[in-house]
């Protein structure tokens, strides 16, 4: 009786710590062919009020950058880099330096040259750090999925 105690408490303990985990950015992906051989996959990146999520570009001492990394198939070619709109930029005092960053929502943007036959999933991973006035989250990293029809 006392296991089934202890494993009760230890489960609601679990539930209690997860719900306490920040997360206030929501990520979803589309893809849209605007060809028979290519395509725009689409990142976006929707933060809750408050929070916001640094540019692609960044300066050495300062937040990390959102990095977007695509996993190699020989279905897929990358054409150039990943767009994003123009970030606000403004002065830290955290980091001490001016930084770039979207609040609100954001979309990023990858063309791609398609290479493959028939249906495809481009895969890769996100890496990224959010913060609002008062902290910064340690930086994540989240896989993502995208279907290209």
């Amino acid at each position: 009786m006392k296991y089934l105690l202890l494993s009760g408490a230890l489960l609601l303990g679990a539930r209690a710590a997860q719900a306490q985990i920040l997360t206030p950015v929501k990520w979803a992906y589309a893809a849209k062919k605007t060809s028979p051989t290519e395509a725009t996959l689409y990142l976006k990146a929707t933060m809750d009020e408050g929070w916001h999520v640094y540019s692609q570009t960044g300066q050495k001492g300062g937040p990390v950058k959102t990095t977007i990394t695509f996993t190699p198939a020989g279905t897929y070619a990358l054409v150039g880099a990943a767009t994003e709109p123009t970030p606000t930029t403004k002065y830290e005092p955290a980091f001490d330096m001016p930084v770039s960053y979207f609040a609100g929502s954001v979309i990023f943007q990858q063309k791609v040259k398609l290479t493959g036959k028939g249906p495809l999933t481009i895969k890769g991973t996100v890496k990224y750090m959010t913060c609002n006035d008062t902290k910064c989250l340690p930086p994540d990293e989240i896989a993502f999925s995208i279907p290209v029809k």
